[in-house]
């Protein structure tokens, strides 16, 4: 971990900063491009989405941020990546707006397969988000956030497991171990890559 950058748990009262700077972060992705094509509704439908998610792995306690909130990594720990019902239906509600209703069936459909793609085993985290605040991307931040988990995969001897929707992604999730497994395209939309990392010894 960089001495630079303190990093620490998150806690429930980020979560609306959380929100606001991963909706910033992702408003350019791919797969938020294709969610919501409105520029202008998408930094809204982010912050929902963003905060939903947030708020349904806080209890896992591996949400990581930077003190100054302007990088976070959102994990699931070993077999709790798998979403309930209610989390779809909280994650489907942030879609639930005038422009992007008639998507609904084909986002869900997409969210979905990438679910139903996911490896079942062997045990290991997974790296639902991350994400850093535009101004600040470069700075090392993004490694920073990764460390703590990482660094406990190796010492656990557990895997770790992502989807990059960027390929550029690709190149920087390497460096930190990750290898692409295999490639999947959103229904009538972009390419995805599964990642997936080993334990160092």
């Amino acid at each position: 971990m960089s001495a630079a950058v303190e990093v620490r748990r998150a806690h429930a009262a980020d979560e609306p900063e959380l929100a606001r700077m991963l909706a910033r972060a992702f408003h350019d992705d791919p797969v938020a491009e294709w969610a919501c094509r409105s520029e202008a509704a998408r930094p809204r439908m982010l912050e929902r989405f963003q905060g939903t998610r947030v708020r349904q792995l806080l209890p896992h306690e591996e949400v990581w941020a930077s003190a100054d909130l302007s990088c976070a990594a959102l994990w699931a720990p070993p077999g709790r990546w798998k979403t309930t019902v209610r989390e779809d239906l909280a994650i489907m509600r942030c879609m639930l707006q005038p422009r992007m209703w008639w998507r609904t069936p084909l986002i869900a459909s997409g969210m979905l397969g990438l679910e139903a793609r996911h490896p079942s085993g062997p045990p290991h985290y997974y790296l639902a988000v991350l994400g850093t605040d535009p101004p600040r991307q470069g700075e090392g931040l993004g490694s920073a956030l990764l460390a703590p988990v990482l660094e406990r995969c190796d010492h656990d001897g557990v895997g770790a497991f992502l989807e990059s929707s960027k390929e550029r992604n690709v190149d920087f999730y390497a460096r930190h171990g990750f290898r692409v497994t295999d490639e999947i395209r959103l229904p009538r939309g972009p390419k995805m890559w599964q990642m997936w990392r080993d334990p160092r010894p």
